[in-house]
C-alpha cells in the first residue's frame, strides 16, 4: 500500500487501523476520530495528515494572503464570555464604530503593500441594520478593487433579525451590495451545550450552519472554523468537525478549515479553564491533524500562527496546514485576549522557504497572485 512506510511503530493497533483506513481512502469516523485525539500520537497521526495533505493540494507549495482583518465596531450586545475585544452599548471611553474615511484610509493601506482583501467582522451593533452595511459595502466597492471578506454567520443573523428579514434575504442583498464571501467566525464550537457555557445569547449550532448553508445556495463561498481548549470536550470537537464534514457534502461551499486555541486573558470564560487545562502547542498540533484526516471534503486547512506563534505556525504545516493563513497587518480581537503576534510577507516567505517550500501568495479564493521562486 501507498502509506504503510508512514505507518511505523504507531502507539496502538487501533490508531494504526485507522490511519491506514484514511490512507486507503476511506472515510473516518466520528469514533476514528475520537481515537485518534485520545492516542496522543502526535508523530504518527501528523504524518499520515502531511501525506493526505500532500494529495489534496500540490505537495510543492504553501500559500498565504495579504490582507487586513477590520473590525468595524467593537459594540456589541451578545457578550460572550470568551471575548475581550467587545464593548457594552453605551460605552462612550472604549466603544467605537469606525466612520467610512478610516475605513477607507485602511482600505488604501492594504491594497498599497499588495493586499487583495479585507476580512471586515464586528460587534452585533444594536443600531445597525441592512441598510447601513448595503450603504457601506457599495461605497467600498465604487471605490476600490478588493475581496469583501466579510460578516460572520452571527452578524448575517444580526442583521437579520435587526432588519425584519429572512436570512435569505439578508445575504441575497448583502451580496448584491458587494459582499464576496463570509468568513466562519462565530462557529466556537458547534455543540448548543457549549455555546450555552461560552456564549448563551449567540448564534445556536443548527442557525450557523443554516447561515452558511444559504451562502453556498447563493454562490457564495465561505471558511469554516472551530475555537476549542475551553470546556468542551474531545467528543465534541469531534461532533463540531462532523458539523462541518455533513454540511460540506451537501453544499460543497467551504474553502477552508482553520481551527485554533482558546485565548484566556481578559475575559470571563478563563475562570471556567485551569492553567493545567489549558491547550498545549501538542494539543493544537495533534487537533489540526485529525481535522485534515476526518475533514476530507475541505480542500484547505490553515495554521493558525496568530494564536500559535510563528514556530508553531510554521510546524503545522508538517501536520496537514497547506496555508499560513494572513499576514494580517492588522488583528484587534486575538490581541484583544492578550496573544500578539505579528509578521510580513518577507517573514512568511522565509518560512516557507525554510521548509523547503515555494510561497504562493493567493487571493481570498485561494487564485494564486505572486509565486516566489
Amino acid at each position: 500500500m501507498p502509506g504503510n512506510s508512514l505507518l511505523r511503530d504507531p502507539s496502538t493497533s487501533v490508531v494504526g487501523e485507522v490511519l491506514q483506513k484514511a490512507l486507503d481512502g476511506e472515510r473516518v469516523t466520528d469514533g476514528d476520530a475520537l481515537a485518534l485525539l485520545r492516542s496522543r500520537d502526535l508523530v504518527a497521526v501528523g504524518r499520515v495528515a502531511n501525506e493526505l495533505r500532500n494529495r489534496k493540494v500540490e505537495p510543492t507549495r504553501v500559500t498565504f494572503i495579504v490582507d487586513r482583518n477590520l473590525n468595524y465596531t467593537n459594540i456589541c450586545v451578545t457578550d460572550c464570555d470568551f471575548c475581550a475585544f467587545y464593548r457594552s452599548p453605551g460605552d462612550v471611553r472604549e466603544g467605537y464604530l469606525l466612520p467610512k474615511p478610516v475605513i477607507f484610509k485602511k482600505i488604501e493601506e492594504t491594497l498599497a503593500i499588495g493586499g487583495t482583501g479585507v476580512l471586515m467582522q464586528g460587534g452585533h451593533h444594536p443600531d445597525l441594520g441592512i441598510d447601513y452595511y448595503e450603504d457601506l459595502f457599495r461605497s467600498i466597492k465604487a471605490r476600490y478593487k478588493i475581496h469583501l471578506h466579510a460578516l460572520s454567520p452571527p452578524e448575517v443573523q444580526h442583521i437579520a433579525r435587526r432588519s425584519s428579514l429572512t436570512i435569505w434575504e439578508t445575504l441575497a442583498r448583502l451580496r448584491d451590495a458587494g459582499l464576496d464571501s463570509l468568513p466562519g467566525g462565530g462557529g466556537e464550537v458547534l455543540v448548543d451545550r457549549v455555546r450555552e457555557v461560552i456564549a448563551p445569547k449567540k448564534t445556536k449550532s443548527d442557525e450557523w450552519l443554516d447561515v452558511m448553508r444559504h451562502a453556498h445556495r447563493l454562490g457564495m463561498s465561505t471558511t469554516a472554523t472551530m475555537m476549542y481548549g475551553h470546556v468542551e470536550t474531545l467528543e465534541e470537537r469531534v461532533e463540531h468537525m462532523r458539523r462541518i464534514r455533513e454540511l460540506q457534502d451537501e453544499t460543497h461551499g467551504f474553502r477552508a478549515f482553520i481551527s485554533w486555541t482558546f485565548q484566556r486573558d481578559g475575559n470571563r470564560l478563563s475562570a471556567h479553564v485551569s492553567d493545567d487545562d489549558m491547550p498545549t502547542s501538542f494539543d493544537y498540533l495533534l487537533t489540526q491533524a485529525v481535522s485534515r484526516i476526518y475533514l476530507d471534503n475541505v480542500d484547505h486547512i490553515q495554521s493558525s500562527w496568530v494564536t500559535q506563534g510563528m514556530k508553531i505556525g510554521q510546524v503545522a504545516l508538517g501536520f496537514g496546514a497547506d496555508d499560513m493563513g494572513s499576514v494580517m497587518i492588522e488583528e484587534n480581537v486575538v490581541s484583544a485576549a492578550g496573544t500578539t503576534h505579528r509578521t510580513s510577507t518577507d517573514e512568511l516567505v522565509h518560512l516557507i522557504r525554510a521548509l523547503g517550500k515555494i510561497p504562493v501568495q493567493r487571493d481570498t479564493l485561494y487564485r494564486e497572485v505572486r509565486v516566489w521562486s
